[in-house]
């Protein structure tokens, strides 16, 4: 058996993991380490420059919160990029695995591990780790794997998102105050982190703040910290978030949200760049790289008075607008198929397809909830399709408000219009919008089969 040329660093504390690995694994790939120790990390990755790393989610005994393995995926993350870790714990649940995904990891492996879904998953990420090295890009390999087409956490290469890229370039090397707008499920939080890994506090702490999440009577508490017996629950001195982000970067997500009291406090803390903890008249000094993100319409809150254009101008030195999917329909068909591939290795549906129709039917359609509603979309249809390609009804298009006053305007037909053939197009069309795009339904409902309801859309041009 000819092995891959890949090195592989398997990190676990129990012994009988490593030496189960390590026989199975030096079967497939030429190089293959283990430790016991995720101290040791460092100085492994700096020696051997691996390929792929297999690593534990938990090291101390009896834990299994998986604090540790996030800790040690960051550390990996940072000192090597490049890298692909696949995580793997006995505790793992759906919450724990999309976590793991969106910090970076590639995968997510169950102990105890099955040996073909291993080895399998292992030579997936050697083999797209060697073409990012060799530079091999041809077009459709491209389309394939997407990974000529990957910025920091974004995938797309439509001249808005290109705008995007350039943007980060510029002022992540500065220390200016950012401010990301777009609308809900455009990827702020992986922007946020992209100007994060290529500034100069890469190395220091990432310390997020969802604002929409932190209630108005616990916001000088959590941001702010408080001294031991500052309220009723305050059985111990603790720093706040601001003093945790300190040396590295502030993400405060949502904070459109924050009320106009909340706001001049907020205010007060960044001008003078120190905090008061609650309960004490002592002074902290910080030192934060601040990004704030919203999608609400902050302009319009200043003229309206419910937000501080003083605040306003303190957070937004840079602003990056994220487009929504719609205004970058280029980028749909490589989302489409980099989720496709995710979930495809999720669910063990390698035979998976997207075919010509959904691929226009996911291009056309207007995607309110942007590249987040794309991802859950893509993971519905690959659980729920049946056969090896995923078709138009296997999602679920809402129809827009523009497709609710075409069916209303579908109830009358001008009598200059009375032709079959024109009788039959007006049909389909509201076959069509009363059943979402779901081909499926509306070729019932038409009495004809999925086959000549396809003939006909195209013979009518819908």
């Amino acid at each position: 058996m000819s092995k891959i040329s890949c090195k592989v660093l398997v990190v676990d504390d129990e012994e009988d993991i490593l030496v189960a690995g390590r026989l199975l694994l030096k079967q497939h790939f030429e190089t293959v380490i283990t430790t016991s120790d995720p101290y040791k990390i460092p100085a492994l990755l700096q020696d051997h420059s691996f390929d792929v790393v297999l690593l534990d989610m938990n090291y101390s005994t009896g834990a299994t919160s998986s604090k540790e393995g996030f800790h040690w995926l960051k550390q990996i993350l940072q000192l090597s990029p490049k890298t692909t870790v696949i995580l793997m714990t006995a505790y793992g649940d759906i919450e724990l695995a999309v976590r793991a995904l969106k910090e970076g990891a590639s995968d997510f492996v169950l102990k105890p591990w099955q040996n073909e879904k291993l080895v399998a998953i292992l030579k997936s990420a050697c083999q797209n780790r060697s073409a990012q090295a060799t530079g091999k890009r041809s077009a459709e390999k491209a389309e394939r794997d997407n990974t000529a087409f990957h910025y920091d956490g974004f995938i797309g290469v439509s001249p808005a998102m290109q705008r995007v890229y350039q943007t980060i370039e510029k002022v992540a090397a500065t220390e200016a105050n950012v401010l990301i707008l777009g609308e809900n499920g455009t990827g702020k939080e992986v922007a946020a982190r992209a100007i994060h890994r290529k500034s100069k506090r890469a190395k220091q702490v990432f310390e997020i703040v969802d604002l929409g999440a932190v209630s108005a009577t616990l916001f000088e508490s959590e941001l702010f910290g408080h001294a031991r017996g500052a309220f009723t629950d305050a059985k111990e001195e603790r720093a706040g978030r601001l003093e945790a982000a300190s040396g590295g970067t502030l993400f405060l997500d949502e904070i459109g949200n924050l009320s106009l009291a909340l706001q001049a406090k907020l205010l007060t803390v960044l001008q003078s760049r120190q905090v008061v903890r609650l309960g004490t008249n002592k002074p902290r000094p910080i030192d934060i790289r601040l990004i704030c993100a919203t999608n609400m319409p902050l302009y319009e809150m200043v003229r309206e008075g419910t937000f501080r254009q003083d605040l306003l101008y303190r957070i937004n030195t840079v602003e990056i607008h994220l487009p929504p999917l719609r205004e970058r329909r280029e980028d749909i068909k490589l989302l489409a198929g980099h989720f496709l591939k995710v979930y495809r290795q999720k669910y063990d549906r390698p035979e998976l397809q997207l075919n010509s129709e959904t691929l226009r039917r996911l291009n056309e359609y207007h995607w309110p909830g942007n590249i987040r509603e794309l991802d859950h979309a893509m993971e519905r249809a690959v659980i729920l399709c049946d056969g090896n390609q995923l078709h138009p009804d296997d999602f679920y298009f809402a129809p827009s408000e523009g497709e609710h006053h075409k069916q209303q305007a579908l109830e009358t037909i001008a009598e200059s219009d009375y032709t079959l053939e024109a009788l039959e197009k007006m049909m389909v069309q509201k076959a069509l919008v009363k059943h979402s795009g779901n081909i499926t339904h509306a070729a019932k409902e038409l009495g004809i089969t999925r086959t000549a309801l396809y003939r006909r859309i195209e013979k009518h041009g819908l």
